[in-house]
């Protein structure tokens, strides 16, 4: 039976336990380019124990980008950066992935911290976002979209398989296709946002064509021994979108075109949702168990699963195969390592390189002067 430290093959790579460093987006780079800033949290990350580590999304094109302070790899000047973070990552013990994404209509953002509104597309750090159909998203993203063409999409593709070839180069040995949270993929696989009539838009086989699309374009570049994975928006909850009968097809359809791994997600491809389950624990697991089921493919999710106990429990029930962490790996560079001794692991300083535990394990001092509080096995005991 498998639980959270457990090791985690798939293909030609093995991840040292079940827990991954979600992508998140930091607004740090300069002209696309990863910094001192993205080796630090990265690297803190893998020496914590984490098993795969993502930097942010990556942008495949200069207008995929969020906003002019997000990190792209359009350009192989940004390898260098990129492979700077890789190198850490590897030498601390993780394994360096890599999430390929496009914002669609949702570019061309303010930082969230000032407001998170978008930029008009003649504004200096402002652009004309694109997307499947010329449909606003709403809300505070309010300005004209342009409806991609066929051959936009194609050129979309070649850019894919582009960013792909520079993401070996630079190191990464996982590669995942961000097409969740109302980015470009989404919104094509979304009636919310696709009202093309070609043969991009329609039913449910055409939207998915540019996923599918993508997927050969990079799979045709990225080597079989490595992982292709993909997020996908899997639910609107908008009775008019995306519903989740047609993510569990679409995975399967996927499959079929060299997906290794599923990461299931949100659609979000409009403000206008129902029931939306952000307040409950693990709340996309059930959703992903259903896929791994049917589909007969690895999953991974992220969504509320920062709770240790909850974390390990859906590993050992065989729900999952991965947990995908973001604001917890964001607070607590050591979240695996707390993690094991919550959970009464037998040796949790196993879970750090081997120079970083050695002074922990032989400078122990008296009780607490680690820093580090009693673990919940300890505090059930009386002890501590």
């Amino acid at each position: 039976m498998p639980n959270l430290f457990s090791p985690f093959t798939l293909k030609g790579v093995t991840l040292r336990n079940r827990i991954a460093m979600s992508p998140m987006t930091m607004y740090r780079s300069v002209e696309g380019r990863m910094g001192d800033f993205h080796v630090m949290l990265m690297g803190s990350r893998a020496a914590g124990g984490f098993g795969l580590v993502f930097p942010e999304q990556i942008a495949i094109t200069p207008d995929g980008r969020t906003g002019t302070s997000c990190a792209g790899i359009w350009d192989d000047a940004q390898i260098e950066g990129l492979a700077r973070v890789t190198a850490i990552i590897r030498d601390m013990g993780a394994v360096p992935a890599i999430q390929l994404g496009h914002t669609g209509r949702k570019g061309s953002e303010k930082k969230p911290w000032h407001g998170k509104t978008q930029l008009p597309p003649d504004h200096p750090d402002g652009w004309q976002v694109r997307a499947p159909s010329a449909i606003p998203y709403g809300g505070r993203y309010t300005y004209p979209v342009h409806a991609l063409t066929a051959d936009e999409i194609h050129d979309l593709h070649r850019s894919y398989a582009e960013a792909a070839r520079r993401a070996l180069a630079a190191g990464f040995e996982w590669l995942e296709m961000h097409f969740a949270h109302g980015y470009l993929g989404a919104s094509f696989f979304s009636p919310l946002a696709n009202q093309r009539t070609d043969e991009y838009g329609g039913s449910l086989e055409n939207r998915l064509r540019f996923h599918r699309e993508a997927l050969d374009a990079v799979r045709a570049v990225w080597p079989e021994r490595l992982p292709l994975t993909m997020r996908l928006g899997s639910d609107d909850f908008n009775e008019a979108g995306v519903q989740f009968d047609d993510a569990v097809w679409a995975v399967g359809a996927m499959k079929e075109h060299g997906l290794d791994l599923a990461d299931l997600s949100l659609g979000m491809n409009t403000d206008a949702v129902r029931d939306l389950p952000f307040g409950e624990v693990a709340f996309m697991v059930e959703r992903a168990h259903r896929v791994r089921r049917e589909v007969g493919i690895p999953v991974g999710v992220s969504w509320n699963l920062g709770i240790p106990a909850v974390a390990d429990r859906v590993i050992r029930e065989e729900q999952i195969d991965l947990v995908f962490l973001g604001r917890p790996a964001l607070s607590n560079p050591h979240w695996p390592v707390w993690a094991a001794r919550e959970l009464g692991h037998p040796d949790p300083l196993s879970l750090l390189p081997e120079d970083w535990s050695w002074w922990l394990r032989n400078r122990p001092g008296p009780e607490g002067s680690l820093g580090w509080p009693p673990a919940a096995a300890s505090r059930q005991d009386g002890a501590g």
